[in-house]
């Protein structure tokens, strides 16, 4: 294979034979089966229910550490040409797309709850004794962190395309700061609800939608503190970044969810003048 690189006549890269992929595979089974048997409260060879799926977990964050050091690498040793930069961007957008779809079912199981409340829940929605989050309090406020943090990620990547280092490293520490900023917004708005995960169906979907949007806020924040880091070692170039450039795309797509898990969840859905409560009252369900 090291020949290949050294006396390669095209544009594709002949990727060395790596353990990472067999590596991940066997960390993902060992996560999935070892939160199932916690879930059932089995132990294994004497651990605690908790210990299996944290080693598998322990296994996955070292496999994707390693495997993108590679990745990394070999960017940097001039492998990833033209043609490898679009196969990655397709794997991007195809990753984001599959990532559409993880949303599309938590807002598929909040609007079927919503639109059509059964006698279990009284009829209505929100359920009755549920008490929904001020739409105009804290979320909106973490709309506007969140929308902001995307104009200061567009700004770094205008620099960087411009050769401007000083400002992409300025907009990437915003658009950092803005991201943890909304995490302790969130984390703060979760320990005040007014509602439980367990406490029936409104704060089951409400918890998992905004959850899952919350973790994945807390990926592309990591995200972008490694593409910060490669800042700082001067990887990215103005016609070499796909690396930023990722990220960028996964930090919009989490600011996209947000505006609509905003304006259905937190502001259609809280039983408004104009939201599903309206509908109700109009016997819209």
């Amino acid at each position: 294979m090291a020949e290949a690189h050294t006396t390669r006549n095209h544009d594709y890269h002949m990727v060395d034979p790596s353990p990472w992929p067999a590596l991940g595979a066997i960390s993902a089974f060992v996560l999935l089966g070892g939160t199932v048997l916690m879930m059932h409260g089995i132990r294994v060879v004497g651990l605690p229910p908790w210990a299996v799926p944290t080693i598998g977990l322990l296994m996955m964050l070292y496999t994707m550490f390693v495997w993108w050091r590679d990745v990394v690498k070999e960017a940097q040793s001039g492998y990833h040409t033209k043609v490898v930069q679009l196969g990655l961007r397709y794997g991007m957008v195809f990753f984001i797309a599959s990532e559409v779809m993880f949303f599309v079912a938590w807002f598929w199981a909040f609007f079927n709850a919503s639109l059509f409340p059964t006698e279990a829940i009284g009829a209505k929605w929100p359920p009755e004794g549920v008490i929904p989050f001020r739409t105009w309090d804290l979320p909106f406020l973490n709309t506007l962190i969140l929308l902001t943090s995307g104009t200061s990620v567009t700004w770094a990547h205008h620099a960087l395309k411009e050769g401007n280092r000083k400002g992409l490293i300025q907009g990437l520490w915003l658009t950092i700061i803005l991201g943890a900023l909304f995490t302790a917004v969130q984390a703060y708005e979760y320990s005040h609800a007014a509602f439980e995960f367990k406490g029936g169906i409104y704060g089951s979907t409400f918890f998992m939608a905004t959850g899952f949007h919350g973790l994945h806020v807390l990926i592309g924040t990591i995200f972008l503190i490694i593409c910060l880091v490669r800042s700082y070692a001067g990887h990215f170039t103005p016609d070499h970044h796909f690396g930023f450039e990722a990220a960028a795309w996964y930090w919009h797509f989490v600011d996209v969810v947000w505006i609509f898990l905003f304006s259905c969840i937190y502001w259609w859905g809280s039983g408004g003048p104009t939201g599903v409560a309206a509908i109700a009252a109009g016997g819209g369900h």
